[in-house]
């Protein structure tokens, strides 16, 4: 259950409940231990810990200025001293509650920038073997969109890369990492792509000191998208951003998506196939439907456009096409109750999607609680209230709280959903009556996933992505065999029952109601 977060922005507020002195710090993170464990999380992925340009005014860390510290401002005193000993002491303690740490870096580009500076260190050193340059020697090739991209290809820029990891690994104890823009690592010197054989892919596969951690690629750049088989690193995790498109699409009520959505959910084989020819593993496809990058899931459904005039940049940065549907009114100011019904409602459907879909499944933090950046899609320069998760909305969204917790606990105690193989001869794909419906205008989907070899029970699920209520048939068993675990349409607490207070299906058929989920348990 991996929890993406910002360091700073976790516990910046006031209303953070952590001590003062703590607040957007290692400690602050501490602090909050309790709150991880509650919701059922077992690894963070912090977003750029590294120490990072304090004068660039990215907020999120993405502009690194030394591959072997951590940033100065996250630690309580703001020294580098105290910062290397508290986030030890941050990894400490969330190990010991049984949670990895896993980094978000950034090695593709630095804080130096194009050819008009600032420059800090590589480009005073040696900037030909530190940056892929373009043929006049005097620009910089910008495939990490950023600015400048790092020559990884180059032997002494990738013994730093490996040094860096080495250090992250035997010095401050983390468990994996996330490469952002990972596909520069297939740049060659020239700036052409190898995809049979990148040096710094195999030399981290080589590293002893590396072995057992976890690495997850973001498989793409703004110049190339490698996602899958394409990506070279056959035994890393992915980001997959397809399923992180098809489960909008589907939502939103898009046409042609229910085969989309049958492929998601069964752990994107077409991604990652586990064929003759391939070994890979439904778990290498780590499924998310919101990350920092983009819209929140609270805004995912509050808002049909982006509003980032506070970026500075006249509404022009951040994404465009998000596959957001505003429940029928854009943004909260004067939302009728029925639309704020509707969007707690398609809050649970995304994490009842994700939950039961297989490979790994990551969230945003403060989805759970329907934290919100007003609409602000990139939000990569807002160091305020705008990207500081409020904690307000924990105790008036307490009901979505407890149905994030009790899905990430359901799916835990169902190991049959998550598997290092494919569904196969255990899934039933099934329509509202007799077999999927695969055509454009079908917007509904059941399944039944067999878990005797696993759990000892079997799943049911109905998904209702149209407008109007529809009337599935139970297909498989008795109508008294199925418990009812989850209505994404039923107000709280009804909308997810706990064990041993389950309804039984006095009847085959189940009327779902418009826009929602509803999954049943047999044992």
């Amino acid at each position: 259950m991996i929890y993406e977060m910002h360091v700073r922005g976790f516990t910046r507020r006031a209303n953070s409940q952590v001590a003062p002195a703590h607040y957007g710090t290692f400690l602050g993170v501490v602090e909050k231990i309790p709150y991880l464990k509650d919701l059922g999380i077992t690894a963070v992925e912090l977003l750029p810990v590294m120490q990072q340009d304090p004068e660039e005014g990215s907020y999120w860390g993405y502009m690194p200025l030394n591959f072997f510290s951590p940033h100065h401002e996250f630690s309580s005193a703001g020294k580098p001293f105290d910062a290397l000993n508290e986030f030890r002491v941050m990894v400490r303690a969330l190990h010991e509650a049984g949670i990895e740490v896993l980094l978000d870096v950034v090695y593709n580009h630095t804080a130096e920038g194009n050819e008009i500076g600032p420059t800090y260190s590589y480009r005073g050193i040696d900037n030909s073997t530190y940056y892929l340059l373009q043929p006049d020697r005097g620009r910089y090739r910008n495939d990490s969109g950023t600015g400048n991209t790092v020559n990884c290809a180059n032997a002494y820029v990738r013994k730093m890369i490996l040094d860096s990891l080495r250090f992250w690994r035997e010095e401050m104890h983390v468990d994996g990492f996330r490469f952002d823009l990972a596909s520069i690592f297939t740049r060659n010197e020239d700036g052409s792509i190898n995809l049979s054989d990148p040096p710094v892919i195999a030399e981290i596969g080589a590293s002893r000191e590396l072995e057992n951690l976890r690495m997850i690629a973001e498989a793409w750049d703004p110049a190339t998208y490698q996602l899958g088989r394409s990506f070279p690193g056959i035994s890393w995790l992915q980001w997959n951003g397809q399923f992180r498109d098809d489960i909008r699409a589907f939502m939103r009520g898009d046409a042609d998506m229910v085969p989309r959505l049958m492929s998601r959910l069964y752990g994107s084989c077409d991604l990652f196939p586990d064929d003759i020819l391939n070994a890979y593993r439904p778990y290498q496809s780590v499924n998310f439907v919101t990350c920092h990058d983009g819209f929140c899931l609270y805004d995912l459904v509050s808002y049909n456009h982006k509003h980032n005039e506070a970026n500075g940049h006249g509404n022009t940065d951040g994404a465009d096409n998000n596959l957001s549907w505003n429940c029928g009114w854009e943004g909260d100011a004067g939302a009728p109750a029925s639309v704020l019904k509707l969007r707690k409602q398609q809050v649970k459907n995304f994490c009842v999607l994700l939950f039961l879909s297989n490979g790994t499944p990551m969230f945003s933090a403060g989805d759970e609680f329907l934290n919100t950046q007003i609409g602000n899609n990139n939000p990569y320069n807002q160091d305020n209230e705008i990207t500081w998760l409020n904690w307000e909305l924990l105790d008036q969204n307490r009901d979505v709280f407890c149905f994030f917790k009790k899905m990430i606990a359901f799916r835990k105690s169902h190991p049959s959903i998550s598997r290092s193989r494919y569904w196969r001869d255990d899934i039933h794909w099934y329509g509202p009556r007799g077999g999927p419906d695969l055509s454009s205008d079908s917007r509904c989907l059941a399944y039944c996933l067999r878990g005797a070899a696993f759990d000892d029970s079997d799943l049911y699920v109905m998904v209702n992505g149209s407008r109007g209520p529809v009337a599935f048939m139970v297909q498989l068993g008795s109508p008294g065999q199925w418990q009812r675990v989850v209505d994404t349409s039923l107000p709280f607490p009804e909308d997810f029952r706990e064990s041993g207070d389950l309804p039984l299906l006095s009847s085959s058929e189940y009327i779902l109601n418009p826009r929602s989920v509803v999954v049943l348990l047999r044992h």
